[in-house]
């Protein structure tokens, strides 16, 4: 009986650690970072994510306020009754149906069109993907403002990024961006093109409002490609380039990527820019895109 309750352990510890390591991929957080925010060493925090911490309650919850969730959704796939009918329903739909089931959802439940909202174009994906490049492009295309969400955000709170991240956490920097997205789409009611971090689609509440007011397009790569973009711009966040660990760095945006893939393809349209010229993707984006209304 002991060993079975051992076992037992071992696979919660386990499945904790993975849950954990999947948040901070779909985060995109470094390690390092979620120690910084949680006040929590690196050292445990890699036995957490091994499966061979010794967890108490105050250092979960502390992981999960830098990770922006509550301790319940670290803990529990689906904490509320209705939440797990609900999961279950639609754990039986293939990947067809379920795409009907999220329109349903989206018209009945207020996350449907926005007046003016094919109008506003966002642009969702890695860095590397070519969001910035291309959303300029298109813009200048289209007639309509250019803007970059992170520069917004900045604008919100009157800080950067680092302050507001320092100061605030990963909580404050989601309200900030909150209400960025709702003066944004307030203050473009005719057009806009805007690029946003890659992380925004892990916010449940956050991509939902961007789904409501924006038309998303997920611009997409392989991860070698986005790797190779990123080493070129010279800017390797959040990857750790001290030891010139890029095989290190390209398994974690491996997992980031993998982490966020079902989260981006609810954009509505999809780009692939991998081994296409910026030229070739700027058509291919403009066919994704709905016609400016005249």
């Amino acid at each position: 009986m002991q060993l079975m309750t051992d076992q037992d352990s071992s696979a919660t510890l386990a499945e904790l650690g993975a849950r954990v390591r999947a948040w901070r991929a779909r985060r995109g957080m470094t390690r390092k970072a979620l120690a910084a925010d949680s006040g929590l060493s690196e050292r445990f925090l890699a036995d957490v994510e091994s499966g061979k911490g010794n967890v108490s309650i105050n250092s979960l919850e502390a992981a999960a306020r830098a990770l922006n969730i509550t301790i319940l959704e670290l803990l529990q796939d689906a904490p509320r009754p209705a939440l797990a009918r609900a999961q279950g329903l639609l754990g039986r739909l293939d990947d067809n149906q379920l795409e009907q089931a999220h329109a349903l959802l989206a018209s009945s439940f207020g996350l449907g069109d926005a007046q003016g909202r094919e109008q506003r174009i966002a642009l969702i994906g890695l860095r590397g993907a070519g969001k910035t490049t291309l959303g300029a492009q298109l813009a200048a295309q289209r007639g309509v403002p250019f803007i970059e969400l992170d520069r917004e955000i900045e604008r919100e709170a009157g800080t950067s990024m680092n302050e507001i991240l320092l100061l605030h956490g990963q909580a404050g920097y989601r309200r900030y961006e909150r209400r960025a997205l709702l003066r944004i789409a307030e203050d473009h009611a005719d057009g806009v093109v805007m690029t946003t971090g890659g992380s925004i689609v892990s916010e449940r509440e956050t991509f939902d409002l961007l789904q409501s007011r924006f038309y998303c397009v997920w611009l997409k790569a392989s991860p070698e490609e986005h790797m190779s973009r990123v080493v070129a711009q010279g800017d390797m966040r959040p990857f750790d380039s001290t030891r010139g660990a890029t095989n290190e760095a390209l398994d974690d945006l491996r997992r980031i990527l993998a982490s966020r893939e079902a989260l981006y393809a609810r954009a509505d349209a999809v780009v692939d820019t991998a081994a296409r010229s910026v030229k070739q993707s700027l058509k291919d984006l403009d066919r994704a895109v709905p016609k400016e209304t005249t």
